[in-house]
């Protein structure tokens, strides 16, 4: 199946059997490209029910889709999903401006929300980030509707500006040109000794 572009997958419901489906792997790419957290699976012979990734996975080489699981939601209980973590104006932040080394720790949080709530992702703004500045959950706003699901949002790193990378000699060329000023000097005071006992001689 996965040879002629097929990605199998199994849906799962609360209390009901779990249903296996197959869907075309440029149609389930072009679907997850969009972000959606939550969209309609229609398998034939049943009507479209709305459902949202549990796990899927990948080749380790390609990076194509090998299975998906799916779950069916009821649209009026909350659930909790895993969305991803966007950062806007890192480009234009001071502290990147100045040479700091700005670097994404978490990527994904997970919300809990209506499953009609859950956004596609958080959009966090870092253009105002100094050197040293660190960004925690706890400085950002959930959406509406939404929580974060996080004992100690403040413990929770989102993002944080470093200060310029300053790149050391490696102390083997060190070692080795002082060995060479050593090795110089005693040159000269041997040079300068035998210069002493020619005119001691004469």
């Amino acid at each position: 199946m996965r040879r002629e572009g097929v990605v199998p997958g199994v849906v799962y419901s609360g209390g009901s059997e779990a249903k296996p489906f197959q869907v075309g792997e440029r149609e389930i790419r072009s679907i997850l490209s969009e972000g959606a957290a939550l969209f309609d699976l229609e398998l034939e012979g049943s009507k479209a029910v709305p459902v949202v990734i549990k796990e899927q996975q990948h080749h380790p080489v390609r990076g194509s889709i090998q299975h998906l699981d799916l779950m069916q939601v009821d649209l009026t209980e909350e659930i909790q999903a895993e969305v991803a973590i966007e950062l806007e104006g890192a480009e234009g932040a001071p502290g990147v401006r100045g040479g700091g080394v700005l670097e994404h720790v978490t990527r994904e949080i997970t919300v809990e929300a209506l499953p009609a709530d859950i956004p596609d992702n958080i959009c966090v703004d870092v253009s105002a980030m100094e050197i040293n500045d660190t960004l925690s959950l706890a400085a950002v706003a959930a959406p509406d509707g939404v929580t974060f699901v996080a004992e100690e949002p403040e413990e929770i790193t989102i993002v944080t500006v470093s200060p310029p990378r300053v790149e050391e000699v490696a102390p083997e060329v060190e070692e080795e040109a002082e060995l060479v000023g050593e090795g110089e000097g005693e040159a000269a005071e041997g040079e300068g000794g035998e210069e002493s006992g020619e005119g001691e001689g004469e």
